[in-house]
């Protein structure tokens, strides 16, 4: 894979991938990683709590 085309992806998701992450609230990151909820639901989180725990992210706040 050429070296310009890495991360080009991201350029068509809205607001280039970024937003506020529901599980440690920083604001302005890479929100990239999916994440099961109890519900069935999936929410997408940063690259910090992707290993946390699951009571944490099923306590996180609905984006």
């Amino acid at each position: 894979m050429a070296k310009t085309k890495r991360g080009r992806v991201l350029w068509s998701l809205p607001s280039r991938g970024r937003g506020t992450c529901p599980v440690c609230s920083t604001k302005r990151i890479k929100l990239l990683y999916p994440r099961a909820k109890l519900g069935g639901t999936t929410i997408k989180v940063c690259k910090r709590c992707v290993p946390a725990v699951q009571a944490r992210v099923d306590a996180a706040a609905t984006v």
